[in-house]
Formats: structure tokens, C-alpha cells, sequence
């Protein structure tokens, strides 16, 4: 800028400031170079007396590219007002302006000039309106553009195509594909084949990528990076990963973008040793690649990971964004570290490093209750300046999760008072706070609402909170009859919870039922035999004990050790029976028993029956 000012005091002492070229050059330089000044541009741009459609576009362009959306639009109102000549770049640069700022009403007062100039019969016009429309999600505007249009070219195809997968109706994506092929207006090239592979890869429909994948070669599409990445992209998304790494072998520039879709897709499916082998080679990582490896530990239960992978990632100088925190997050809720998921937020977040939203907001409710702090998660809650129904949702599971059944109900009830449809998560929270809370009439009250007055047909965990609401009271057959009503299958949760009910009170006929109906469907959880095996104790048949035991052992099933856990300092520490691997066991120990003498003392009588399945006769 410092030349180009030198440039301009020259052109003004000789006299060419005036001339409309080299001014056109200097104002193209400040308002479009990435080391210019749009201010600057815009003092040049007031001084010149008649600009030319080159210069007003330029200036229009410079804010467009600066961010400066406001004003772009409002330049070209005045380039109207005025009655400047148009081009059909000025009309494309104003289109994009109401993308930036989704400006429909705009849009639609560009088109009455666009067509009361006659320009609405020219295809980059047109193929601007139909991608404005798109991004601003009025896919109906934009097919009637597109299907009015004299003359349709490949970027009119590809953005139609393009705009149907990112709104998710990638079925009238490929419907659309499949028109373009058949209409022979046009050919297709990389871009509209990568489009194509995208609605494949929203869809998952793997056979439709297989045959878009064929007709590259059929078409001799040109073969770029991009393209083969779509393509390992769209197999690794369909689950097809020994496709994508054929595909990932055989090419011979790869860049992050190409690493990053073979960790995600290894990741999704579960094989995070693979994944994690491609994230070590990776030549070079972005904050994408960091991501994918995080949720993949997080999302697949394995939060200890997930953190050292953010630690790391922090070491090397990386910053996070949205998606890392409420993936860390959610590690750290599954840990039950609330100290280190507070300190991560208020580290991130609260100095604006990671600007702060509804999904951050609700990842941090989600965290605090999963780790026990209810309260907080309430404060955070009720200074949040925006909510969304996931927001109520996680508060009032959270309350429900800790016993707090009235405070889930009155937040319930707020949610309706402001206009907020629930959904099915919504009375899973609900339903488990009659369970929690013993409010038997409420809660059947509740299930009949979620069909007769929100229209949702209850799922399976809906019917298992009923079955464990009327199990937890003594209403057995009337949970028994829930379960056989089920327009489901019943599933672990549904039997899980009756026979737990069973054991509560002591039906061991049903019980028997429940548990054979549960190992049915999985033999290998040692908790349905610590169910049974504690409700045959707690009737003293040792007979039935025995058969437990000699099943388990048939099965190879060992009985999955309990522990208690507790965070200190930022670090979460476990405790199992017997355990004295801690360096102050022998401390704890003691202390433990001082407590217990002065419960005795108090007259406390410990309930050893949860015990019997192995001091039983």
C-alpha cells in the first residue's frame, strides 16, 4: 500500500487520477489485492466523477471479498438508484451479496431489475440465482429458476445437483443427475461427478456411488485430486473402506484431505487402532484430521484417549474449535472429570478463543450433569441468552439422571409454556423422572400424551422407562403386560428393567422369565446373572444360586468388577473392591473403618445380600 500511494501522488501531480484506466487499476489493486485497503478503495472510488460498470463491479467486488456484505448490497442499490449501466457480473457480485447476508426479499428485487433489463435470459445470471437460492436454502426458487432456464449449462446442473445434497434430499439429488445424463445438454465434469459422489456419500447409498464411480470412466472425466478424494470420501462414508483404500493406494498425491477421510471412516466403524495408524503417517495435520481421531475415541467410549489426543494436539500448537471441545467435553463426561471439562471451557471459551454457541452450551449442561453437578449445570442453563430443544432436553435428563424428578417436570412444562415442541429424547428424560420420582398417575399420563397430544409414537426406551416406573412401585403385572403390548420387539432394556423390578420385590417366577427372555438376547452380560443370582439369594433357593454360578462358568462370564471413582485435582481416581494399588490405601482403609464403627454405633445394619452370589452356602 505504502508504493501504491506513491503510484497515486504521481497519477494526481500528472494529471492521470482523472483518466478512467489507470484509476480503474489503482482502485482494482486496493480493493481486490489480498494486501490492499477497502477503505482506501472507497476514497478513490468517491473523487472518481463518472465510474465507469468496471470500477462500480470492482468496488462492489472488493466489499463482497472483504466481507463487507452490507455495503456491497448497498452499492449496488445505489449503482441503480443512479442509473449506472449494468453487466451481468454487476448482477452476479449483488446475488452473491444476498447469499453472504440471506437476503431472499433482496434476491427477489434483483430479479424484477434483472428481468426489467432483459438479463434474465442470461445463463451466469441465471446459474447466480439459482446458487443464491440454493445457499439460502429456497431449493423450490431455485429449481423453478432451473427449470425455467432456455439454456442450461454444466455449473447450472452441478449447482442443482450440488444444492440438493448439502439440504439433504440427495434422493432428488441423484434424481436430477440421473435428468442431466439423460437430457444430453450438457456433459458432466469433475465438479458435478464430485457432487454427485457427495449426495452419495449424505445418503450412503453405496450402489449409486459404485455406478457414479463407473461413469468417470465411461465419460473420461478428468481425474483430479479433489475427485479421487470425493471418492474415498463417499466409500469411507457408505462403509465400504476396503473400496476407499483401494482407491487411497493408488493415488499418487494425497493431502490432508485424503488421510483425514480414511481416520474418519475407520473411526465411524469402529477400528480406531487403524485409524489411529493413518493419523501417525499423515505427512502433515490439520485441525480436521485432529478432530476425526477425537470423536472417534469419544464417540466409541474411549474418553481417557480422546484427552491425551487434545493434550497433544494443544502441544503442537494446534487450536481447537466447536467440534473438538464438544467432543473433549463429552470425553470428559464420560470420565467424570468436571474439573478438567471446566477448566477446557473457561480456557476456550469464556475469553472468546472459540466463540462460544447453543452446541458449545449444551455439550458443557451435558458434561456438568453427567459428572454430578446438577446446580451448575443449572446456572449455566439459565444464563444461556439462546436455547435450542437439545438445550431443555440435556437439562432436563440431567435432572431426572440425579432424582430430581420435580425440577425435570417444571422445566417440561416451561418448555411447552415457550412454544418449544418436545421430541422423543424429550420424554425419555420426562419418563425417567416419573421413574426416578415414583409418580406413577404422571407418568402414564405422559406416555399417553406423547402419541394424543405431540404426535410420537413411543419407541422401545420409552416403553422400558414405563416398565421401570411401574416395576420400581410393585406394579408388576401391569409392567408385564407393557412388555407383551410392545408394538417392538422387547429389548434388554425392557427386560433389564422388569427384572430388576422382580428382584425389588421379590417375584422370582418373573423374574425367570425376564432373565431367560434377557440371555436370549445376550448371554454374555454378567449383570443379568448378578441380577438373577441376588434375587435367588435374597429368597434363600441356593439350588437356583448354584445353577446361576454353573452357567456363568459354562459361558466363561465373569462378573464385570464395580468401582467407585472420584476426581481430585483434575485427575479421576477409581476404586474397587479390596484395591490397595493406591499409595494411601492404608490411610483410606483406616478411615473407612472409623466411619463404619460410628454407623454401627448409630445403629446402622449393613445389606450384605448383594454379596451372596459369592458367600452364599
Amino acid at each position: 500500500m505504502s508504493q501504491l500511494k506513491q503510484i497515486q501522488s504521481h497519477m494526481t501531480r500528472t494529471g492521470l487520477i482523472t483518466h478512467t484506466f489507470p484509476v480503474s487499476r489503482l482502485l482494482s489493486f486496493c480493493a481486490l489485492s489480498n494486501s490492499g485497503d477497502i477503505d482506501h478503495a472507497r476514497r478513490i472510488f468517491d473523487q472518481i466523477r463518472s465510474p465507469n460498470t468496471y470500477i462500480w463491479n470492482t468496488m462492489i467486488r472488493g466489499y463482497l471479498n472483504s466481507k463487507h456484505i452490507d455495503r456491497s448490497l448497498a452499492l449496488f442499490r445505489r449503482m441503480v438508484r443512479e442509473g449506472a449501466e449494468l453487466d451481468a457480473r454487476s448482477f452476479v457480485f449483488a446475488l452473491k451479496s444476498c447469499e453472504g447476508i440471506e437476503a431472499v426479499g433482496a434476491v427477489g428485487g434483483i430479479f424484477c431489475v434483472i428481468c426489467k433489463l432483459g438479463f434474465d435470459s442470461e445463463t451466469l445470471i441465471r446459474n447466480g440465482l439459482i446458487h443464491v437460492y440454493v445457499k439460502n436454502g429456497c431449493l423450490d426458487f431455485a429449481r423453478q429458476v432451473f427449470d425455467l432456464s432456455p439454456v442450461r449449462d454444466v455449473v447450472s446442473w452441478t449447482t442443482m445437483i450440488d444444492g440438493y445434497g448439502q439440504r439433504g434430499f440427495g434422493e432428488e439429488g441423484i434424481r436430477v443427475f440421473k435428468l442431466m445424463l439423460l437430457s444430453g445438454e450438457v456433459a458432466p465434469n469433475d465438479v458435478t461427478m464430485i457432487a454427485a459422489l457427495t449426495v452419495c456419500s449424505v445418503i450412503g447409498d453405496l450402489s449409486i456411488g459404485r455406478w457414479v464411480h463407473g461413469l468417470i470412466e465411461e465419460c473420461n472425466v478428468e481425474v483430479t485430486l479433489k475427485l479421487l478424494n470425493s471418492l474415498v470420501d463417499m466409500y469411507a462414508k457408505c462403509g465400504c473402506l476396503n473400496t476407499a483404500r483401494r482407491v487411497f493406494n493408488v493415488m499418487e498425491v494425497r493431502d490432508v484431505y485424503t488421510w483425514t477421510s480414511m481416520i474418519d471412516g475407520y473411526a465411524k466403524q469402529g477400528d480406531l487402532e487403524l485409524a489411529r495408524r493413518f493419523f501417525d503417517e499423515m505427512p502433515e495435520r490439520n485441525i480436521v484430521s485432529w478432530n476425526a481421531m477425537i470423536a472417534g475415541y469419544s464417540q466409541k467410549n474411549r474418553p481417557k484417549e480422546a484427552l491425551e489426543l487434545f493434550y497433544k494436539m494443544e502441544g503442537v500448537g494446534e487450536r481447537p474449535v466447536e467440534g473438538t471441545l464438544v467432543c473433549v467435553l463429552s470425553a470428559c463426561a464420560q470420565l467424570g472429570c468436571f474439573d478438567i471439562g471446566r477448566q477446557i471451557y473457561n480456557k476456550y471459551v469464556r475469553p472468546k478463543r472459540v466463540l462460544s454457541s447453543i452446541t458449545l452450551g449444551n455439550a458443557f449442561i451435558d458434561m456438568c450433569a453427567k459428572c454430578g453437578n446438577v446446580d451448575e449445570a443449572s446456572l449455566f442453563f439459565n444464563s444461556m441468552p439462546e436455547r435450542d430443544l437439545v438445550t431443555w432436553n440435556s437439562m432436563i435428563v440431567g435432572y431426572a439422571a440425579h432424582g430430581n424428578a420435580n425440577q425435570a417436570l417444571k422445566l417440561f412444562i416451561q418448555l411447552i409454556d415457550n412454544g418449544i415442541k418436545p421430541d422423543d429424547i424429550t420424554f425419555v428424560g420426562v419418563l425417567s423422572a416419573c421413574s426416578h420420582g415414583g409418580l406413577v398417575e404422571q407418568g402414564r399420563e405422559y406416555f399417553k400424551d406423547m402419541k394424543r397430544v405431540f404426535g410420537i409414537d413411543p419407541k422401545a426406551e420409552h416403553y422400558a422407562c414405563m416398565i421401570d416406573l411401574l416395576g420400581r412401585v410393585g406394579h408388576l403385572g401391569e409392567a408385564f403386560d407393557l412388555i407383551q403390548r410392545m408394538p417392538m420387539k422387547p429389548d434388554e432394556a425392557a427386560w433389564g428393567a422388569l427384572l430388576n423390578a422382580c428382584r425389588l420385590h421379590g417375584n422370582v417366577d418373573l423374574g425367570k422369565l425376564a432373565s431367560h427372555k434377557l440371555l436370549s438376547l445376550n448371554s454374555y452380560d454378567s449383570g443379568i446373572y448378578v441380577l438373577l443370582a441376588n434375587m435367588y439369594a435374597s429368597k434363600r433357593r441356593w439350588n437356583d444360586l448354584r445353577t446361576v454360578r454353573s452357567m456363568m462358568r459354562e459361558k466363561g462370564v465373569k462378573k464385570t468388577p464395580g468401582f467407585s471413582s472420584i476426581e481430585v485435582d483434575g485427575k479421576s481416581c477409581k476404586f474397587f473392591v479390596a484395591d490397595k494399588s493406591n499409595p494411601q490405601s492404608e490411610l483410606m482403609y483406616n478411615l473407612l473403618d472409623d466411619m463404619f464403627l460410628l454407623l454401627k454405633l448409630e445403629g446402622y445394619v449393613p445389606d450384605t445380600s448383594l454379596h451372596l452370589l459369592y458367600h452364599s452356602p
